[in-house]
């Protein structure tokens, strides 16, 4: 499907969403409040591989259906990749998380998300079912994961980008002319044939980044951006600064301390966001702050924010009613926070997503 064709679907389906016979009922309009945010048990940050593997297939039992896990991939040391698809709706929504190992908060919302939209029973949770069909591709980078580095496992590697003797950086192997046949990073080749097979209207990509202030001193709680290769065209460029306007927005009511800035990255067409943004898609990225242990609970709830709140305004059409330039209010990013004034620096490689 061309660009162009892809926007055209989807304004047409958002324009059915609001005629008279797919009315929203009321009772189903607003999500309930532990979709939102959790019910206020601690979340696991870091679960291991075996351990994602066993709540992926437990929500997929649990869900009776409503939840499909399947493996998309093998790493080079035989992990697992994984993609969870749930909703029956016209509508296309990709989540991917952790593409940089290093780089966790993202899939334990992306659990979270599961477990309160795969398994829930209100009229909301049929409602947002009937409406999207999301699929997310539950960390994708489980060799980095498992080694704590942002790299995927390639010990023979001397990559363009990536680190020789470790591996790849997945995030610079999307490129729309790269066929995932030829793709030397088996991870991103794996979110391409996902990517392929579920023609997403909009793209969603979870990272994490170290610490910043604003221009006023205030600690940057996470960061967004749309894509910003020259050669995206308008309709999926004003589509992800939509969705961006959405998630920041959700963000930032999520918690006193939220505080959510634009994210500044590259115009490489490899990376996710521009690649897919490329394609046709409404493509953005999240860069979660990694504050600390402290806040990891708020950081994950926030993303869980995020992924709901997207959701919900792409089901109920009101995602596509936001002026795009909504987005140039979003502050930039400032300054890096010194080490010897808050927790040790990450070393985190964040300048290109």
């Amino acid at each position: 499907m061309t660009p162009t064709h892809k926007l055209t679907t989807l304004l047409a389906a958002l324009t059915l969403a609001t005629t008279p016979a797919l009315t929203t009922p009321a009772h189903a309009a607003t999500p309930p409040p532990a979709t939102l945010a959790t019910s206020g048990h601690p979340i696991d940050p870091r679960p291991d591989t075996a351990e994602l593997t066993h709540h992926l297939h437990h929500l997929e039992k649990r869900s009776h259906g409503r939840i499909d896990v399947t493996e998309i991939g093998r790493t080079n040391q035989n992990r697992p990749i994984y993609n969870a698809t749930l909703g029956t709706g016209p509508r296309r929504l990709l989540y991917i998380t952790q593409q940089h190992g290093d780089e966790p908060l993202g899939t334990p919302a992306a659990l979270e998300f599961l477990r309160h939209i795969g398994t829930g029973t209100t009229p909301w949770h049929h409602w947002i079912r009937s409406r999207l069909t999301i699929d997310i591709v539950v960390r994708a980078n489980p060799d980095g994961s498992e080694l704590d580095w942002r790299y995927n496992y390639g010990p023979h590697a001397n990559p363009e980008y990536g680190h020789k003797g470790k591996g790849y950086d997945p995030n610079r192997y999307h490129a729309p002319d790269l066929h995932p046949d030829d793709n030397p990073v088996p991870e991103s080749a794996a979110v391409q044939r996902t990517y392929a097979k579920t023609d997403p209207d909009i793209v969603v990509d979870y990272h994490m980044q170290g610490r910043y202030t604003d221009a006023h001193g205030r600690e940057i709680t996470a960061s967004v951006m749309w894509p910003t290769h020259p050669d995206v065209d308008t309709e999926p460029t004003d589509l992800a600064r939509q969705v961006s306007v959405a998630a920041a927005n959700a963000m930032n009511a999520s918690h006193p301390a939220a505080n959510v800035s634009t994210y500044p990255g590259g115009n490489y067409r490899g990376i996710a966001r521009n690649a897919y943004g490329l394609r046709g898609s409404g493509s953005v990225l999240i860069e979660l702050s990694d504050i600390g242990p402290h806040a990891e609970q708020r950081q994950i709830r926030s993303a869980l924010t995020a992924m709901t709140a997207i959701a919900q305004r792409f089901a109920d059409g009101s995602l596509t009613r936001i002026d795009p330039r909504r987005a140039n209010r979003i502050p930039p990013r400032g300054h890096p926070i010194p080490s010897d004034d808050r927790a040790p620096a990450t070393g985190r490689a964040d300048t290109l997503d």
